[in-house]
């Protein structure tokens, strides 16, 4: 007999909850939980802007979990020529836009800015800026915000 028995409100909750699930060659299988900032409001209740931009934050900060000290992230993109950008910030526009700004890869300041429809990045791991001790993380700065402020 199964001890946890649910109601048919909380099985069709439970279906409407985001999931977040990854295979990895090394790692296996890991289904992870949402952080609370991210599940607090219910998906139907966010543009898909802000919905995108959680996301991608937790991409991020998954993919920076991953680096040595030698190497910060950057993403490129796979469509449109904006080559690869060094990621020093991002946001969104509701209902559809997702921001991203940073340096190129010749040290301008670059700002991409992209409907979500067409939402499609690749995050890559580029040596360090020389002048810095410390590589920079913002995964980790966009997922406090993304707590302070959800």
């Amino acid at each position: 007999m199964d001890d946890d028995i649910k109601t048919s409100a909380e099985i069709e909750e439970a279906a409407a909850l985001p999931r977040r699930y990854e295979v990895d060659a090394k790692e296996g299988c890991e289904k992870k939980d949402l952080p609370a900032a991210v599940a607090k409001k219910p998906v139907q209740k966010k543009s898909p802007a802000e919905w995108a931009y959680e996301r991608l934050i937790l991409y991020i900060q998954n993919f920076e979990q991953q680096l040595d000290n030698e190497h910060e992230i950057a993403m490129g993109f796979t469509s449109g020529g904006a080559g690869v950008l060094r990621i020093e910030g991002m946001g969104f526009f509701d209902p559809d836009m997702v921001t991203f700004q940073g340096t190129d890869a010749q040290g301008i300041k670059t700002q991409l800015v992209q409907h979500v429809s067409q939402l499609n990045v690749m995050l890559r791991a580029l040596p360090k800026k020389i002048e810095t001790e410390e590589p920079q993380r913002i995964g980790f700065r966009l997922v406090r915000d993304l707590e302070e402020h959800g």
